[in-house]
Parts: structure tokens; C-alpha cells; sequence
């Protein structure tokens, strides 16, 4: 952002069955033309170096979720020919097909389906959080977000007039809850036609979608616990009423959801939500996703960036493991490595 509004543009989150394709029979010693689509999971939203080859403001790390998968898979003898890493922080689904607006003077991000060619063997997209509006359900249920803590956020709230600590109710009937569901309709729609354009544009590619990490345990005490080194508990001052419905209402149903599509589709799904657990932004030192409000290692224009919820380091090689794997078995037919 060169200025705030201009910046958070750039930088907002805040994220089967193997199918037919000629990929699969590809030789596992001729490298495979792959591209990356996603948000800022994919693309490692505070994980720095920042890689400055690519657009600055979609704060893709050097080493992000498309490096470690790579690394994987070679280790199995399964070459990729990364011919694009297209993620930005802020991709909602509709990015694949329309351009992306990172505010201010900076240019636009393309259509991230502007990769893909014919060529194209293997796509792997992350992208969904974005379309559902985890950005504006956080600033709902977050005081801090709404004030200078979430400047970083260009979202608004879902309905400013309702108080964060009142977000679960908010959300359970009325006016929220109808917000609510549409935007998982919006989501169900925008899927069918992300794997429609991906289809049409890469007509023998496999396709993987790839789930997001657990925010929140199943034993949501454990979010109680302070972040080590003072940074604050892990939710920030989201209250504990809605800790549960960001679990099971937010992330446990896109994921569902995701999950459906991929399988009505053909392709292959990579559920992060059930192998991250273990590992939540409440889980301490052995968390692999940052707090909502943990400073990051990100600093850009001065600014250092919380983690808003994105996978740490050890969360971004756990996933690429879980990436790589499910291409192995669902694309390759490779048994667990």
C-alpha cells in the first residue's frame, strides 16, 4: 500500500479422487507443466524474504507453498515445470477469470487463467476464503480489526452498527445469517466455474484444489493461551462465543463445500482442515498458523504485517508436504512417500 487503503488492498486474506487425465500417464522423469493459482496461503502472505521479481503488492514470499511442493516431489522422482506461481494475497475465486484491483495507482494483477496454456499438465489452485469474506467475518467479531489493527484490511465489517463481542449471534439469524449464506452460494458458484475455465484452458491439465489449515482446535480452551514472546492470544480479542462458529460455521463448511466441488468435478483434494488439527494458531510453539494480530516477518513500507491467520513457516512446508503427497497418490498413483 502507498497508503494505507492502497496497500491493504494488496495485502487482504484474509486460503479426492484422482482424476482421468492424460497427466497422470505422464512419465514421472519428464517434467510436468504446472501452474499455481491461490491467494496468500499459496503464495506465503508474511512468510519473508518477499520476492520482489514478482508484483510486490501480492507480498508472495521467495519460498512459498509452490517451492516446497516442488522440492517434495522431485524427492519422488516427480519433476514440475512451474511455468507460473500466480498467487496474490486478496485472490478471491472470481480472480482466476476477472483482474484483480490492489488499489491506489498500482496496475492490477491480471486474470490469474492467463497462465494457463494447452500445455498445461497440472493446476493447483488454493483460493476461497477470499469470495466467502473471512476478512469482514474477522473485523465482525474483532474490535482491534476494525480500528487501526486491521489497517492492513481493507474490508468493512459485515454491519458496523453491531458490536464484535455480539458477532455469534450476529450470525446465527437475521440479516447475518443471510449474509452468510450467500456468500457460501457465492463460493459454490464461483468453484463450478473455476474448474469450468481451468477445464477450458487447459483442457488436459489435472487439477488439485487445496483446502485451508485449521484456525481454530476442537478443544477451543486451548486458544485461551497467550502466544509466546508476548504476542497476545492467538485470536486476538475475538471473543470465545464465536470461536466455536468460525470453526464449524466458517472454516469446517467451506471446507465441505470445497471438497464437494472438487469431487464433482474429477479432481483431487488436498483437505489441510483435517491434517492441521494438531497445529492451530492456538497451539503455541507448535502452531503453523500465526496469530491474528502476531506480527509477521514481513515489513513493507514500514509497516510490519501481522499474520492475519496465514501459515507460518513450518505450517507453509507442512502443507506443501500435504500438497505434494496428495499429487503423488491422486495424480501419480504413488503410493504414501
Amino acid at each position: 500500500m502507498t497508503s494505507p487503503r492502497a496497500l491493504a488492498m494488496a495485502l487482504v486474506v484474509v486460503l479426492g479422487t484422482a482424476p482421468a487425465s492424460t497427466s497422470a500417464s505422464t512419465p514421472a522423469s519428464a517434467p510436468v507443466p504446472t501452474v499455481f493459482l491461490g491467494d496468500g496461503v499459496v503464495g506465503g502472505y508474511g512468510i519473508a524474504p518477499v520476492d520482489e521479481g514478482a508484483r510486490l503488492s501480492c507480498v508472495r514470499a521467495q519460498e512459498n507453498l509452490p517451492d516446497v511442493v516442488e522440492d517434495q516431489l522431485a524427492d519422488q522422482s516427480i519433476l514440475l515445470d512451474i511455468t507460473a506461481d500466480v498467487s496474490c494475497a486478496g485472490a478471491e475465486l472470481r480472480h482466476v477469470w476477472e483482474e484483480q484491483q490492489l488499489g491506489g495507482d498500482v496496475p492490477p494483477a491480471p486474470p490469474q487463467k492467463r497462465a494457463l496454456t494447452k500445455d498445461t499438465r497440472l493446476v493447483v489452485a488454493g483460493l476461497g476464503a477470499g469470495t466467502l469474506g473471512l476478512g469482514r467475518i474477522l473485523k465482525q467479531c474483532s474490535a482491534k480489526l476494525r480500528g487501526t489493527a486491521g489497517a492492513l484490511l481493507p474490508e468493512k465489517p459485515v454491519d458496523e452498527r453491531s458490536a464484535a463481542g455480539d458477532c455469534a449471534a450476529y450470525f446465527a439469524k437475521g440479516a447475518g445469517a443471510d449474509w452468510l449464506a450467500g456468500r457460501f452460494e457465492q463460493v459454490d458458484k464461483d468453484l463450478e466455474k473455476l474448474f469450468s475455465e481451468v477445464g477450458s484452458e487447459s483442457p488436459s491439465a489435472s487439477v488439485v484444489l487445496v483446502g485451508y489449515p485449521r484456525l481454530v482446535p476442537k478443544d477451543v480452551k486451548r486458544c485461551r493461551t497467550a502466544l509466546p514472546e508476548g504476542a497476545g492470544r492467538p485470536l486476538a480479542d475475538v471473543p470465545e462465543s464465536a470461536w466455536p462458529f468460525l470453526d464449524q460455521q466458517v472454516q469446517s463448511r467451506l471446507n465441505s463445500l470445497m471438497a464437494q466441488r472438487a469431487k464433482a468435478a474429477g479432481a483431487v483434494f488436498v483437505d489441510l482442515y483435517a491434517t492441521t488439527g494438531g497445529a492451530t494458531a492456538c497451539d503455541g510453539d507448535a502452531r503453523t498458523t500465526g496469530g491474528l494480530l502476531e506480527p509477521s516477518n514481513v515489513t513493507l513500507l514500514h509497516q510490519r504485517h501481522p499474520w492475519f491467520l496465514h501459515p507460518n513457516e513450518p505450517g507453509r512446508d507442512q502443507n506443501g508436504d500435504a500438497v505434494a503427497q496428495a499429487i503423488a497418490t491422486g495424480v501419480f498413483g504413488r503410493g504414501p512417500a
